[in-house]
């Protein structure tokens, strides 16, 4: 059995990895809907929504290109 510690310890801070914004393909119009809701999501704080646009964006087809 573990004994707890009888004092408090400072949380531990992980910094959120900074990353780009996918860039929607030119002329694509769900690319260009994805980023559309993305900006929207972001300017209510809706961070769910912002990287599920990202994930979408990322994993837009390369042969639609």
């Amino acid at each position: 059995m573990t004994n707890p510690t009888p004092y408090s310890i400072a949380p531990i801070v992980l910094p959120l990895p900074l990353e780009t914004a996918p860039v929607p393909v030119d002329g694509c119009a769900g690319c260009a809907e994805l980023a559309n809701v993305r900006d929207r999501a972001r300017a209510v704080g809706d961070l769910t929504t912002v990287t599920d646009c990202n994930v979408c964006l990322r994993r837009h087809p390369v042969g639609h290109q």
